[in-house]
């Protein structure tokens, strides 16, 4: 006992300038762009006894920018789950003989051990954020960790190596110092991340910008693009796709009827059925709409949705006809997304249906107009969820509606 708090005594210098580099650090990376701050904690692990390592975690997390509410209570468990990964990944690392590694500043055999302790400090955050995801957000259980420890551990590895590079130079005969010059390739690093985050948040203005032209043109329809967003998003969660294809989605929602920029705003807003005419000039808008996207390059396959979006499986769809397969699998759930919407939300020409309506009208068309397994899978994150759009058709927030108890009869074909 004795021991430890000697040990623990002598590496109290250390610990507070790495806890003041920490928070420093983490300060700046979350004001910067969506990140976070591992090679002072990182090199923390490697450096001090575990207790020590894991006290260097609490200003930082504590004090770090929080945007969501409550941001007290965020702020605490961040710091309580950084303490107890940080706890863990050193006495990982001291297991394995890395600290006897870092003294003797043998770099090769302290890679094993620094791999091992890694993998401990994505692991008890990958349990923690799981079991926070259940427990506050209810996701399901078979969702909240899917991917999170994959996702986590190159990026930390990375911040892993650095880390131990300046736990190498923090023994070596150069001092604290020269351990210091480590962080400046990661500012580097940083810095072009940044900049990869700001030039996607010009192309998302871009997006947000087309959409409020079509919603100031199309009256009618104002705030259907998000709600096809948010419900292309939920049919890509509810069939497991990745983070990056669930908003490449959401994209293709959001976007889908960006041609209607280039239809004449009298037909939009025509209170009268279209004249076969009228029709053909509506039925150009996917077109229109894939030539104003088709050079935003991060868009990928939410591209193929815009011009795709029309077509029915039975090949009676627009503009190209597909059959099936042939129809891109974004543009499928994107049909089911648009088609959901329209029917529970009150237009000129039409009353919003109840959302247990129009799930049995997409149940009923499915196979032929719609593709099943999209259909299946709206169905039951709806049922499951409810469905809470973010704004209603005439621009103003909306309550939740619940999920929607079974109905008895059937619909009729809503178009």
């Amino acid at each position: 006992m004795d021991r430890g708090r000697a040990s623990f005594m002598e590496a109290v210098p250390a610990m507070t300038l790495l806890a003041v580099l920490y928070a420093g650090g983490e300060w700046l990376a979350r004001r910067r762009f969506p990140g976070t701050f591992y090679p002072v904690l990182l090199a923390a692990v490697f450096l001090l006894p575990a207790p020590a390592a894991a006290l260097v975690a609490l200003p930082g997390a504590l004090l770090s920018p929080v945007e969501q509410r409550p941001a007290w209570l965020r702020r605490v468990w961040r710091a309580a789950e950084l303490v107890v990964a940080v706890w863990a990944a050193g006495r990982v690392f001291r297991a394995l003989g890395g600290r006897d590694a870092v003294e003797a500043s043998d770099v090769p055999y302290a890679l094993g051990p620094a791999a091992g302790a890694v993998l401990a400090f994505c692991a008890v955050l990958t349990v923690l954020d799981g079991g926070i995801l259940v427990v506050a957000e209810r996701v399901p259980v078979r969702r909240a960790w899917r991917g999170l420890l994959l996702r986590s551990l190159a990026p930390v590895g990375v911040h892993g190596l650095a880390g131990l590079m300046m736990a190498v130079l923090w023994r070596s005969p150069y001092g604290p110092l020269a351990a210091l010059l480590v962080l400046l390739p990661m500012g580097v690093s940083w810095w072009a991340f940044a900049q990869y985050h700001r030039e996607r948040g010009a192309h998302q203005a871009t997006i947000r910008a087309l959409v409020q032209a079509v919603d100031i043109k199309d009256e009618y329809t104002r705030g259907h693009s998000e709600r096809v967003g948010q419900a292309s998003m939920m049919i890509a969660r509810e069939l497991g796709m990745d983070d990056e294809r669930v908003e490449v989605l959401r994209f293709a929602g959001i976007l889908h009827d960006v041609g209607k920029l280039g239809v004449p705003t009298r037909l939009l807003r025509k209170d009268g059925p279209l004249t076969p005419e009228e029709r053909r000039v509506i039925e150009l808008h996917p077109e229109y709409g894939h030539e104003m996207v088709r050079g935003i390059s991060f868009l990928g396959e939410a591209r193929a949705a815009v011009l795709h979006h029309h077509e029915r499986l039975d090949g009676s769809g627009y503009p190209y006809g597909l059959v099936g397969s042939q129809i891109p699998e974004s543009a499928r759930v994107v049909a089911v997304a648009d088609a959901f919407d329209a029917m529970t939300s009150t237009r000129s020409y039409s009353r919003a249906r109840p959302v247990a309506v129009a799930l049995e009208e997409l149940e009923r068309c499915a196979g032929r107009q719609f593709d099943p397994v999209m259909v299946a899978a709206l169905v039951r994150v709806v049922r499951r969820s409810g469905w809470d759009p973010v704004v209603t058709a005439d621009g103003v927030p909306s309550r939740r509606v619940p999920s929607p108890a079974p109905v008895s009869g059937r619909a009729g074909a809503h178009r």
